[in-house]
């Protein structure tokens, strides 16, 4: 058989490159365009045609990059051929599917370290097969694995998280505290100077980090660049100062020729950089087949070969960039890691994507007791100045909401200039910082001095931070064990080991394929939306009424559900019911959110709010925390495997259900037909839930003295119909509330807020 069989295994490396071009696309786009995006810069199509323009350009000058997957990681000259197609389809597999798993998850990762640790687990795997195989010490395989590279990757995660986050809020701070939030007076002032360092430093990443494989830059060409850093510096910020200070005579926002030209420079740097994380490894199966070929024993020899340095092919590069440019236009997956670091950063509060955690509430509650110690340090005079800078509200009050950027163009500004210098900085001096790390936690740190993380917001930021930097570090674990054990299955299995992986591969990858457009559309919120653009109060108040009726939907079945898994001490399904009354707490948020948006609107009309729209805000906080209680209780006692109820508790909790499953449906059923219900039917099924639920004490009572019901049971019994009933009462009150609105609406064409 031959080669034969091995030049399968190279068009499987080439159809891998396609897809991992995909998938590593769809997560790494968020370094480039998170600034842009989250400022609004302009017009979504714009962003990405600078982002694509910058995609192109970079990829012709990925010339020199591909070394990495060849022998930066292991020596090649100990391998034979197949020994490196085993290393390579286990690397491109996992790759593919680790990075298609954390953009389902909306999580920015570095294919960096993916693709080293890959490379990393497969030769290990490898080298000890082939060590065992041959009798050897298993110490011989610091022969094979170059150990020292992935020392330096774990380095510079450390020490990316720690530069880009502290240099990201020094700069943000001193830039807030020169211009403010309202920055137009004066950027007139001094902003030609200030955008000249931002600009000079965002031109020297372009020739020092983006550029610095292209061919037309020659050896001697870049030592001199590199000889030279003042003088091109003085330069950059010479020429840039005058051609800004040019834009702001004629009334042009010098920030955002800033911004889309630091969109570029990074998208330009991504597609140099990190071109090789997705097709270096499919170009060195390529050459390694073709050395081989060319052997005279093309699967026994060593691949020496390898170690030499190849100039890759041009049209390949330029398909690759394509394939890339098209990935940036139509992936979901690329927006939903983008939304991602875009809400950690953004200025104002709302609905966030992390819940907070033990961790992060320490860590909060370290940073205000150090804040409150260090406040007495500094004069009321200066505290009281510098909060004047930062203080948004005149600069908000301006802005209208619903096109209100997530932040503004000079903490934009600041991110792209401060990772383009902290960049230019380590690549010149050759310090192994990752762009992925550099630009998320910029971002993070100017959102930090910016106080876009306030006492409201913090402790859910933190989390979000956390588990984006847990996530890198899982990565690299990820990625050398699931690598390791596909080198395995691939060198014992050989082509059905191969024939296995793909099928279950695609399994997976079809399955994060659902579960992110399942997450879309929960997140979506095309149900329950937040309100951005209130400008008709009534208009607003009936939307409200609107998404109560998908609420009380939610709630009913979700407890119709919940009951019965209970009964049936399915402990799965409760889970699942768990996760959803977070939804359905989200869901009340957003509507209490939106009634807070009315009756500041009515406030400002100087008339007078009614009482009966405050209690609304009550009765959807009452009926999810009733809700969220039924739901708990149930999934604790199942999931810590408590005696299941009573055969006659269950029967007993089965006629509550149905009344309350009816009170329910007439509420929802209201809200959906715009007319109110027969509101003395839900009265009395009000008063037939009560008069069961007075009998069901009494019964419980007797359980309790004859032992037959032990504690946690008799707890867990209360509970649910003390719920029930909870739940009864606000939807009667909000029943109430709605015929109130809805005769006022019949009788005078809107409703009467008095």
């Amino acid at each position: 058989m031959g080669t034969e069989i091995y030049l399968v295994g190279v068009g499987l490396l080439l159809a891998f490159a396609v897809f991992d071009l995909m998938a590593g696309v769809s997560n790494d786009a968020v370094n480039f365009l998170n600034s842009s995006i989250g400022s609004r810069v302009a017009p979504r199509h714009v962003i990405m045609i600078v982002a694509s323009l910058g995609i192109l350009a970079g990829v012709s000058f990925s010339s020199g990059m591909m070394e990495v997957a060849r022998k930066g990681i292991f020596h090649p000259r100990f391998f034979t051929m197949p020994d490196l197609m085993t290393i390579f389809l286990a690397v491109m597999l996992t790759d593919i599917i680790l990075l298609d798993l954390f953009s389902t998850f909306g999580l920015p990762t570095s294919t960096t370290v993916s693709i080293v640790f890959e490379l990393l687990g497969a030769a290990v795997a490898v080298s000890i097969m082939k060590i065992v195989r041959q009798s050897d010490s298993l110490i011989s395989v610091l022969q094979y694995i170059n150990t020292g590279k992935a020392m330096i990757i774990i380095f510079g995660i450390l020490l990316s998280i720690v530069v880009a986050f502290v240099f990201g809020a020094l700069a943000q701070f001193l830039s807030r505290l020169l211009f403010t939030f309202d920055y137009a007076k004066r950027l007139k002032r001094y902003g030609a100077l200030w955008g000249g360092v931002a600009l000079s430093s965002i031109m020297y990443f372009i020739l020092i980090k983006g550029a610095k494989g292209a061919t037309f830059i020659t050896p001697e060409r870049a030592e001199w660049m590199k000889s030279h850093t003042l003088f091109i510096l003085a330069l950059c910020f010479l020429c840039s100062a005058v051609l800004l200070q040019a834009l702001l005579l004629l009334r042009i926002n010098i920030l955002k020729p800033i911004v889309l030209v630091g969109t570029f420079a990074l998208a330009m740097a991504f597609a140099a950089n990190d071109l090789v994380n997705f097709i270096g490894v499919p170009m060195a199966g390529v050459q390694a087949y073709k050395v081989a070929a060319a052997s005279d024993d093309p699967l026994g020899s060593g691949m020496e070969a390898l170690g030499e340095q190849v100039q890759p092919e041009v049209f390949l590069l330029l398909m690759a960039g394509i394939i890339m440019v098209v990935t940036l236009w139509l992936s979901r997956k690329a927006r939903s890691v983008t939304e991602t670091e875009v809400s950690l950063g953004k200025q104002a509060e709302g609905e966030e994507r992390f819940d907070s955690t033990t961790v992060s509430r320490v860590i909060v509650r370290m940073v205000i007791a150090i804040s409150e110690w260090l406040k007495p340090l500094a004069p009321r005079a200066v505290r009281r100045g510098v909060s004047a800078r930062f203080d948004p509200s005149g600069y908000e009050a301006n802005v209208d909401e619903e096109s209100r950027p997530s932040f503004d163009l000079l903490r934009a500004s600041v991110n792209l200039m401060v990772a383009s210098a902290v960049i230019s900085y380590a690549t010149s001096h050759k310090l192994p910082l990752s762009t992925t790390y550099v630009t998320f936690m910029t971002a993070m740190g100017t959102s930090f001095a910016d106080r876009a993380w306030g006492r409201e917001s913090a402790v859910y930021r933190v989390t979000g931070v956390l588990t984006v930097v847990g996530g890198w570090f899982m990565t690299a674990i990820m990625a050398f064990t699931i690598t390791a054990g596909f080198a395995a299955v691939i060198f014992y299995g050989k082509a059905l080991g191969v024939a296995a992986l793909l099928v279950g591969g695609a399994l997976v990858i079809w399955n994060n394929h659902h579960r992110h457009l399942r997450r879309t559309r929960d997140m979506n919120y095309d149900k329950i939306y937040n309100l951005r653009k209130v400008t008709d109060a009534p208009e607003t108040i009936a939307t409200t009424f609107e998404h109560m009726r998908y609420l009380l939907q939610e709630v009913r079945e979700s407890l119709d559900a919940a009951l019965e898994a209970l009964f049936a001490q399915n402990e799965y399904r409760l889970r699942m019911e768990r996760n959803r009354a977070k939804k359905v707490q989200r869901w009340a948020n957003i509507i209490i959110a939106n009634i807070f948006k009315s009756l500041r609107l009515l406030q400002k009309g100087d008339i007078d709010i009614s009482y009966r729209y405050a209690q609304t805000i009550r009765r959807v906080q009452k009926l999810a925390d009733g809700h969220r209680d039924i739901v708990m209780r149930s999934y604790v006692h199942v999931s810590n495997h408590h005696k299941g109820l009573l055969e006659e508790q269950v029967k007993a909790l089965e006629e509550v259900r149905a009344i309350l499953h009816d009170i329910l449906l007439d509420v929802q059923n209201s809200y959906s037909r715009r007319h109110p219900a027969d509101y003395s039917t839900v009265i009395e099924k009000d008063a037939k839930l009560r008069q069961l639920a007075e009998r069901l004490n009494q019964e419980q009572i007797d359980r309790i003295k004859g032992d037959v019901s032990k504690t946690r049971l008799s707890i867990l019994f209360y509970a649910i119909v003390g719920n029930a009933m909870m739940l009864s009462k606000q939807c009667l009150k909000l029943l109430e509330i709605f015929h109130e609105s809805f005769s006022d609406v019949e009788e005078t064409g809107e409703f009467d807020l008095d």
